[in-house]
């Protein structure tokens, strides 16, 4: 079974609800139809009834089983207008100004509606910058408890088995921080090991990458490595981790035992943190090319509730995709 395939299992069993904010692309339309067929999440859409059933029987989509919602005739609303208020208090921004985002902004709204507890994940992006996306979530979900920073990850599924767990590792972050400093690293490091438990099902090992090896090399690029693991140790998190790193004693067992014999992850790693996101973007697309593998991701994560951003260049089938592996972020 592959990865995608155990994924879509999973969320079976969880049966989550997800928010599709973006209701006017037919990708997400078509998208929703997949979800609903293969029941890995129920579907909440977006926007005016009448125009969403219209757009779906044009596209040839059968959304029938999602439940459709119309900011401008739901009832709930001004809870939510209350609760941007009081959460924007610091901005000072106005309940006119709230409204106008609630009854206007269906990513704020589709976020608001996970806040309060009405859906328990959200899926855009599809029609929308990441930055729009991002922003929504960063100041309606807001980040974790304990976690200061929103990353993400790349689950990358490689076809000979060698690397990881019999050939899916994860790498972070290769989508949204440019250049994290010691403490980000160390946030980027938990919250790709949640990843790796609750989407993947894998217990994560997690060496924080760098061009030196347990003090091979001397360096503040390799400071800054060094300060994310002693960030880790004073955090006593509950997952295995290394470093500082090269790649090769990451995941190669021989070279792992040679250059870093003390250590619980080298040259088993099945998660990768790379020291900035230079080298977690070109390091995730030349293992994608080169070795042919499967990168499924982004996967943002840190967030308190998950909320997922889609290329827009995406396909019907990444949608799909994605709302399967955002049910599984979700916590109970």
């Amino acid at each position: 079974m592959g990865l995608i395939d155990s994924i879509k299992k999973n969320a079976k069993k969880k049966l989550r609800t997800i928010v599709l904010p973006e209701s006017q692309d037919e990708r997400v339309l078509l998208a929703a139809q997949i979800v609903l067929k293969e029941k890995t999440a129920n579907i909440i859409l977006i926007g005016d009834e009448k125009k969403i059933k219209e757009d779906a029987l044009k596209a040839g989509a059968n959304i029938e089983g999602a439940s459709i919602i119309n900011p401008l005739e739901f009832d709930g609303i001004d809870a939510y207008i209350d609760e941007l208020v009081e959460l924007r208090a610091k901005k000072s921004l106005s309940k006119k100004d709230a409204t106008q985002i609630m009854k206007t902004e269906p990513r704020f709204f589709a976020c608001m509606m996970v806040r309060l507890g009405d859906a328990q994940g959200v899926v855009a992006g599809s029609d929308s910058p990441t930055s729009d996306v991002l922003r929504a979530a960063m100041q309606v979900i807001k980040t974790a408890p304990g976690i200061k920073t929103v990353s993400s990850s790349f689950v990358m599924e490689t076809a000979d088995g060698k690397f990881g767990d019999n050939g899916l590792i994860l790498f972070g972050d290769c989508a949204v921080l440019p250049n994290p400093t010691s403490e980000q690293l160390a946030d980027i490091a938990a919250s790709t090991a949640e990843t790796a438990k609750n989407v993947v099902g894998l217990v994560p090992r997690v060496a924080m990458l760098s061009f030196s090896t347990m003090g091979s090399a001397s360096h503040p690029l390799v400071d800054k490595v060094k300060d994310a693991v002693s960030i880790l140790n004073n955090r006593n998190v509950d997952f295995a981790y290394g470093g500082e790193m090269q790649a090769d004693a990451a995941i190669v067992e021989a070279i792992g035992k040679k250059k870093a014999p003390d250590s619980k992850v080298a040259g088993s790693a099945n998660v990768l943190i790379f020291p900035d996101l230079q080298s977690g973007n070109i390091g995730y697309k030349l293992v994608q090319r080169f070795a042919n593998a499967q990168a499924h991701g982004p996967i943002i994560q840190g967030l308190n509730k998950p909320v997922n951003d889609l290329s827009r260049g995406c396909s019907v089938e990444d949608i799909s995709n994605l709302v399967a592996i955002t049910a599984t972020q979700v916590v109970d």
